[in-house]
């Protein structure tokens, strides 16, 4: 299983592999057709069978179901809500001397595609 934080520069990505959930390395965004080749990618070469997707307002919502759109992923997809998500990643790295470059990077994208999984896993 694969879990997606969507933003609109980087796309934070989890793998729950064995019973762990681990932050994977974020796709930044140069544009839409790029990033929705690089996560059919990756979900090819993790053999994703199930895509948990995280959901908040109506804005991203319509932006995010347009982007599905243009995946060739063929397994389940799954939303979440991910109220406050990225809320709870910037609390866990809140006391981390290199927060700031964990943010730039899109580390903290792929921490709140771990709690979009948490949360899928908790409901499930």
């Amino acid at each position: 299983m694969i879990a997606v934080d969507f933003g609109l520069k980087k796309i934070g990505i989890a793998q729950y592999i064995n019973g762990i959930i681990l932050p994977l390395a974020p796709i930044i965004r140069k544009n839409r057709n790029d990033a929705a080749k690089k996560l059919d990618d990756l979900l090819i070469a993790k053999n994703t069978k199930i895509l948990i997707i995280g959901i908040a307002n109506e804005e991203m919502q319509r932006r995010i179901k347009h982007f599905i759109t243009l995946l060739k992923f063929a397994g389940e997809i799954k939303f979440v809500d991910e109220t406050l998500s990225s809320k709870e990643a910037e609390e866990i790295l809140q006391d981390r001397n290199n927060s700031h470059i964990m943010r730039k990077n899109g580390t903290i994208d792929s921490i709140s595609a771990m709690i979009i999984m948490q949360r899928y896993l908790k409901s499930n």
